[in-house]
C-alpha cells in the first residue's frame, strides 16, 4: 500500500514518516519506511522481533536521528530536526514498556509530579495545586481506573495499574500524540481488557500509537494495524485484513 493515497498527505496527518531509513553498523532497522497516523486516530503497530518498531519510535521521539527521511508532526513540522526535549514539549509523549513510577509516592502524587508547567526548583517549594488541576488528576484518575486507589504507595500496585499510572501520568502532560509500547505485556487478562477500554477512551481526545505483540490485545483495539518487517511497511488494514495477506503468513509463521 502506498503511505499517501490520492489527496492525502502530510497535512491531514499528526504524524507522517516519509521515506525513513536508519542503519546500525551495516544493518538496517528502518528501511525507506512510509506511513501516517491520522488525528484522532488509535493505531496498532506490529511485526516479529527486529523488524523495526522500537526503532520506528526512537526516530519520532528524537532518540534516533534517521540516515534519510523525513518525519512530520501536525503536517508541518520535521522532528527529525528536533531533540527529545523539544519533541515532548510538541506535544508528544512515549510510555516505554517497563512501567517506571515513583514508587515511593502515592497515586495522586505521581500524578502531580507529572504535571506540565514549570516546576523548577523555587517555583516547586511553593506550589499548590490549582482547583482546575485538581480536578485534572480527579479526571485522569478515573481515565485510568485508579481513582479508588489514588492515595496508594505506586510500589504497591500491580503490574498492570503501574502501566495505567504510567499512561495517566503521560495525559498529565497533554500531548496530542500517545506512543505506547506493549502496554499489555505481563497483564492478567481482566488488566488486558481494562487496557484495551482504557486507550479506546484517550483515543476520543488523543492520537495514539501502541506498538504490541499480542494479537488478542490487538484485536480488542478494533484498530487499523500497520505490520513492520525488516524495517518496512509490509502490510495495513484490519486485523482480519493483515492476518488474511499471505506476506504476513510467511513473515509471522515462517511459510
Amino acid at each position: 500500500m502506498n503511505a499517501k493515497p490520492k489527496n492525502q498527505g502530510p497535512t491531514d496527518t499528526i504524524l507522517y514518516l516519509d521515506g525513513v531509513s536508519v542503519s546500525f553498523d551495516g544493518f538496517k532497522a528502518l528501511n525507506d519506511l512510509s506511513f501516517f497516523v491520522l488525528a484522532g486516530e488509535l493505531r496498532a503497530i506490529i511485526g516479529p522481533n527486529g523488524a523495526g518498531k522500537t526503532t520506528m519510535m526512537d526516530v519520532v521521539t528524537g532518540k534516533t536521528r534517521p540516515d534519510t527521511g523525513k518525519v512530520f508532526f501536525k503536517g508541518k513540522t520535521d522532528l527529525t530536526r528536533l531533540g527529545e526535549a523539544r519533541i515532548a514539549n510538541l506535544g508528544i509523549g512515549r510510555k516505554f514498556q517497563k512501567p517506571t513510577v515513583f514508587e515511593n509516592q502515592s497515586v495522586d502524587e505521581n500524578l502531580e509530579l507529572a504535571l506540565k508547567g514549570d516546576r523548577r526548583v523555587f517555583e516547586s517549594l511553593f506550589f499548590r495545586l490549582s482547583a482546575e488541576q485538581k480536578d485534572r488528576i480527579d479526571e485522569v484518575l478515573e481515565i485510568i481506573n485508579l481513582a479508588d486507589s489514588h492515595d496508594q504507595l505506586a510500589g504497591a500496585l500491580s503490574h498492570g495499574q503501574k502501566q495505567w499510572l504510567e499512561i495517566g501520568m503521560l495525559l498529565m502532560q497533554d500531548p496530542e500524540l500517545l506512543l505506547v509500547d506493549e502496554p499489555a505485556a505481563g497483564m492478567t487478562d481482566a488488566e488486558t481488557e481494562q487496557t484495551a477500554v482504557l486507550l479506546k477512551e484517550i483515543t476520543k481526545s488523543h492520537s495514539v500509537v501502541v506498538v504490541e505483540h499480542d494479537m488478542e490485545f490487538v484485536r480488542a483495539l478494533d484498530c487499523r494495524v500497520t505490520v513492520l518487517h525488516e524495517g518496512s511497511m509490509l502490510a495495513e488494514g484490519s486485523l482480519d485484513l493483515v492476518q488474511s495477506d499471505p506476506k504476513v503468513i510467511e513473515v509471522y509463521l515462517g511459510r
